[in-house]
């Protein structure tokens, strides 16, 4: 079996061979008429004169050479140009009838049979050839193109994979994703359903009179979640800035203080944290922001977004995925944080010490990373969640795991006049207006009542600047411009954001598995 340089080596020749015949290898621009999904789907229009040709009017296809079958006077070539495939006839005596004349369509200046001889010589499976000729029906019945000429599109230098031995490594498959996609066409409808998805959500939004909005990509803090973020320097401003880890939160909050009442963001974001089967560190997400609303709201909005998702990309709202199966047609239950770690652990996360939640997840055999009361009870809840099939919403969460929520009212906290809390709620005991869906185990989006008074939120952004002085890189970042905002007035308002990891778990698929091009570590 050949080296693959050795087949580069040959192939390098065939180049040569092709230029010394008169054809470019890699021409601009080659003959087609049209995809070679439209000339099967229309072949029998084609035949008889249909879409714009006369029957028995030469046409051009073009595709990659997937298949070469025969040997001598005919030979059977499958053409794919990645939307359908179709089969190209090469018959000896078709080009014979071109001998003395030279082909005007494969502009190499060769006659009928050096041309079909050529083509024995130079072309090999992976190259892009485009052919001329007329549609016809083999002895088997099967649609073809009798071909009369054809030209090189673009010669490959090294081979496919074998269809079944290559690309058996996963992570060669992510590497060489273009390969993957060659090789297991069915892979490119998921990126197709994928991108129906971001479609019906973007249309669902904007019906739901939500305006689309751009946010920053480069902050000077960010914000809207808990994630190290990544980090780089503005030259011309000569300043560390970040690379945002939400959809643009505060700034779309800013937005609800303009007078924008209802706007969302569909973007890229950015954690330097590690990977998983449902982490990523570059990954797709939609936040929407909702004023005059609350998270009751929100709950509802999202559960009829949710089902119009599975409906409209997928055809159903039954799902059997990561060792779960349910139902969004179903009615949501309503999971209460505390009490359901409680259940499953004996655990209550608002009275137990660190100690004791360190102690209960190392007999649960829970690794955990960080060693602060949020980092511990998230921790908790992780666990507990993956025993959760849905569709859920989780809420009541503590405070200390939700810096931007609203509090739902302490009745053990001081109260005003007119029954609201005096001060800010101890964020161990307090809980927050937060809403999370819940399916297959896993938090599939995030949403809350908008905290929007300043004096809390300046004293929560105090308590995150604390752990990150204890070494906590996924607290978040205070940020004063926020605070001032709040300070000018921002109304009651809902917020929800949910990334790719909703369309994987729909998918059941990895995230790195619906990424085009994941990240990888280079060789």
């Amino acid at each position: 079996m050949a080296s693959l340089e050795e087949i580069r080596t040959t192939r390098l020749a065939k180049i040569e061979l092709l230029k010394k015949a008169g054809m470019d290898p890699y021409p601009a621009k080659v003959p087609r008429d049209f995809c070679l999904f439209d000339a099967r789907g229309n072949f029998a229009e084609y035949m008889t004169g249909g879409v714009g040709k006369k029957a028995g009017e030469e046409v051009s296809l073009a595709g990659r050479c997937m298949a070469i079958r025969g040997q001598g006077a005919i030979l059977f070539v499958v053409l794919d140009d990645g939307k359908g495939k179709f089969q190209a006839v090469f018959k000896k005596d078709e080009f014979a009838k071109e001998t003395g004349e030279k082909t005007e369509k494969g502009k190499s200046g060769l006659n009928g049979l050096e041309l079909f001889k050529l083509f024995g010589d130079a072309v090999d499976i992976g190259d892009f050839i485009s052919v001329t000729g007329t549609f016809f029906k083999t002895d088997r019945g099967e649609e073809s193109i009798l071909v009369k000429s054809w030209m090189m599109a673009a010669k490959s230098l090294l081979p496919l994979p074998e269809k079944w031995h290559g690309l058996t490594d996963v992570d060669e498959r992510f590497r060489k994703r273009y390969l993957d996609f060659i090789m297991n066409p069915d892979l490119r409808e998921i990126f197709k359903k994928k991108a129906k998805f971001w479609d019906v959500t973007r249309e669902f939004m904007k019906k739901q009179g939500f305006l689309e909005v751009e946010t920053p990509t480069l902050e000077v803090t960010t914000g809207g979640a808990e994630a190290t973020p990544f980090k780089t320097h503005h030259n011309d401003y000569d300043l560390p800035v970040f690379l945002r880890i939400s959809v643009g939160e505060l700034w779309q909050k800013r937005l609800m203080a303009a007078g924008f009442q209802r706007t969302f963001e569909i973007g890229r974001v950015y954690r330097n944290e590690g990977s998983s089967p449902e982490h990523a560190q570059e990954f797709t997400n939609m936040e929407f922001y909702w004023a005059y609303a609350d998270y009751k709201d929100g709950m509802k909005l999202v559960t009829k977004l949710y089902r119009t998702l599975a409906e409209k990309v997928f055809g159903t709202t039954k799902f059997t995925t990561h060792g779960h199966t349910f139902d969004l047609a179903d009615d949501w239950m309503k999971i209460d944080y505390v009490e359901e770690i409680k259940n499953q652990t004996h655990i209550d996360v608002t009275k137990a010490s660190e100690a004791e939640m360190k102690a209960k997840l190392d007999e649960l055999g829970v690794k955990y990373e960080g060693e602060n009361r949020e980092r511990l009870t998230d921790t908790l809840w992780k666990y507990c969640r993956k025993n959760i099939a849905g569709p859920a919403f989780l809420i009541n969460h503590p405070a200390l795991v939700a810096p931007l929520a609203k509090s739902v009212t302490d009745k053990k906290s001081k109260k005003g006049k007119n029954g609201e809390n005096s001060k800010p709620a101890d964020s161990t005991r307090a809980v927050v207006q937060m809403f999370q869906p819940i399916i297959a185990g896993s938090e599939v989006g995030r949403g809350y009542s908008e905290l929007n008074d300043p004096v809390d939120q300046a004293a929560r952004f105090a308590l995150q600047e604390n752990l990150i002085k204890a070494g906590d890189a996924e607290a978040m970042m205070s940020d004063r411009e926020f605070v001032e905002m709040l300070e000018h007035a921002m109304p009651p308002a809902c917020g929800f954001g949910f990334g790719e990891r909703l369309f994987a778990f729909f998918a059941d698929k990895t995230l790195r598995e619906v990424q085009m091009f994941p990240l990888m570590r280079p060789k």
